[in-house]
């Protein structure tokens, strides 16, 4: 190697199975889509920025070997754009969306508590998410995790598919919450025919629910059913309250 020229990170050979071989619910961003961006691995979030691995390394593998080259998270978030390009496999495409992210989560550090929305009525919730999970075409559970002033502190999606009471496991509801000791949680969820009517399943849910986060001293403060331009607050109308 030239003396003085930029490190080169080479692999030796095929490393892991390509991403389309993996099971469809081991893929990283099927697993984000369906557990939440907290429940990824450093190198899978990293996979799903870069997008696409070398001949015969596949993406995770290279976000594992990138990691490793850097020293970790810390190292990443220190490197430049020219340290991020001397690596292999790293198009300028791909140091810009690494450099973007980085970005990004430390704006988002950065926040004053003050700037995170907060809640104050159900047309609060629906403004948040209507725009997104209006669009959906399948039925998404979320819990929207609330601080002591009703302050947003982070939404995780734990369902997809049929919502239903035998389906959804109040550990799961709740674990977020406990876990960063957080007084309150607001569940949310869509139904793909535009109609925000809940079902009888849906009030069954959310009393189960309810009766759960007293036992957890979580607050469960509403459930809101998202619909075509239109939304209903469980709360609102005593349904499961």
């Amino acid at each position: 190697m030239t003396s003085g020229a930029p490190t080169t990170i080479y692999s030796t050979g095929p490393i892991g199975p390509a991403i389309r071989d993996f099971p469809q619910e081991e893929r990283p961003r099927e697993r984000l889509r369906l557990r939440g961006a907290g429940n990824l691995s450093t190198a899978e979030l990293m996979a799903i920025l870069l997008r696409t691995g070398l001949e015969g390394e596949n993406v995770v593998a290279m976000a594992t070997r990138l990691l490793s080259a850097v020293d970790g998270l810390q190292g990443l978030s220190r490197s430049d754009y020219d340290e991020l390009c001397a690596l292999k496999g790293i198009s300028d495409a791909k140091a810009c969306q690494l450099l973007a992210g980085i970005e990004l989560g430390r704006r988002v550090a950065a926040l004053e508590p003050s700037d995170a929305p907060r809640i104050g009525t159900p047309a609060d919730v629906a403004a948040l998410y209507m725009p997104e999970m209006s669009a959906l075409d399948r039925e998404h559970m979320r819990v929207v995790l609330l601080n002591t002033k009703n302050q947003v502190q982070g939404a995780e999606e734990l369902y997809v598919g049929s919502v239903n009471a035998a389906l959804v496991r109040p550990a799961e509801v709740f674990s977020a919450a406990v876990r960063r000791n957080l007084p309150a949680v607001m569940i949310v969820h869509n139904h793909p025919s535009g109609d925000p009517t809940p079902s009888p399943e849906d009030v069954r849910l959310t009393g189960q629910l309810v009766e759960a986060g007293r036992l957890l001293d979580v607050d469960v403060i509403d459930h809101i059913v998202i619909g075509q331009g239109r939304y209903v607050s469980m709360r609102e109308k005593k349904l499961g309250f």
